[in-house]
């Protein structure tokens, strides 16, 4: 099993930033890929951002490319999520996702293992 627990939302103003983590524990969250998705309210949950089990690789959504920055530390079983020039549009719950193996998605039913989520909410 993998548990992920999220920290560092927040209510900030546009153009503000923020960074997101992610703590996993359990299985060998260092062999997984590992992702951030959101949810606006009334909304389907979206895509962000990917990083690959070693760190190598990363892939963003196209709205957030050139703002948010994801990075992993394998020693400290930890993935975040730089989020810079803030927008209203960010607004929503952010949750980290495990794949439980080697590959990264941007589908959230190829995550098994999810974090409880962060709130941000971006005023104009």
């Amino acid at each position: 099993q993998v548990q992920l627990v999220e920290s560092g939302g927040g209510l900030v103003q546009a153009g503000d930033s923020l960074r997101l983590s992610c703590t996993a524990s359990g299985r060998a969250v260092t062999r997984s890929g590992m992702a951030w998705f959101r949810q606006a309210p009334g909304k389907e949950r979206e895509f962000v951002a990917t990083i690959s089990a070693s760190g190598a690789t990363s892939y963003y959504t196209d709205s957030v490319k050139g703002r948010f920055t994801i990075s992993r530390d394998n020693a400290e079983n930890t993935v975040y999520l730089q989020m810079n020039s803030l927008k209203p549009e960010d607004t929503a719950v952010y949750y980290c996702a495990a794949s439980g193996n080697l590959l990264t998605h941007t589908l959230p039913e190829r995550y098994p293992y999810w974090g409880q989520g962060t709130q941000v909410t971006v005023s104009s």
